[in-house]
């Protein structure tokens, strides 16, 4: 049910996954929900939000042990433009589709979707830093990678179209070299 709810968060967005549709795409009896999920569909999706965050997150780690940090960023890109083109474009991220979302009645949703795109920015920054750069200057990198790649997504599906991503993808890696070439040098941020 969680693997479900992750899936069809990724497709139809937060809102738009329910109970009844998760039980349909999952194919699970109606009472495993009351057993498994006492805390109904909020619980949930927060639990399909940790899943999915931890499968990326375990992504970005795999690759952040490469040798080359541009391969790691490169291999991220590439895990998101393979997810658009076999979905046909359907396919967003599930975290995102928490984020969204005003999520009034459930709050926690938004800082478990705050908790996943800080472990990805961490694990990023962390291969920066490996790689000679200073934490200030990893940490900032890595959030304007993350920030790029799931605007780039948003707007490959919006665009029905891979672009967004193959620019957000060359401009990084041109960034990136820059960065890790020149090494230690910092840049004060526009006040």
């Amino acid at each position: 049910m969680i693997m479900s709810a992750a899936a069809l968060m990724r497709e139809y967005g937060a809102g738009a996954t329910s109970i009844d549709r998760v039980l349909a795409h999952s194919g699970a009896p109606r009472g495993s929900v009351y057993h498994h999920f006492p805390g109904g569909r909020v619980q949930l999706i927060e639990e399909a939000v940790t899943l999915a965050g931890d499968f990326i997150a375990g992504l970005i780690e795999a690759a952040t042990r490469a040798e080359d940090p541009l391969d790691a960023v490169d291999a991220f890109f590439a895990l998101w433009r393979e997810r658009l083109i076999t979905s046909d474009f359907r396919s967003g991220c599930p975290i995102v589709a928490v984020a969204v979302e005003a999520n009034d009645e459930a709050p926690q949703l938004a800082r478990s979707a705050a908790a996943v795109f800080a472990r990805w920015t961490d694990a990023l920054a962390e291969m920066f830093v490996r790689h000679g750069l200073p934490a200030e200057r990893g940490g900032r990198l890595a959030a304007f990678i993350i920030a790029a790649v799931e605007g780039a997504v948003i707007m490959c599906r919006a665009q029905q179209s891979i672009a967004p991503l193959e620019g957000a993808a060359a401009e990084i890696h041109d960034l990136l070299v820059r960065a890790l070439r020149d090494g230690p040098a910092t840049v004060t941020p526009p006040a």
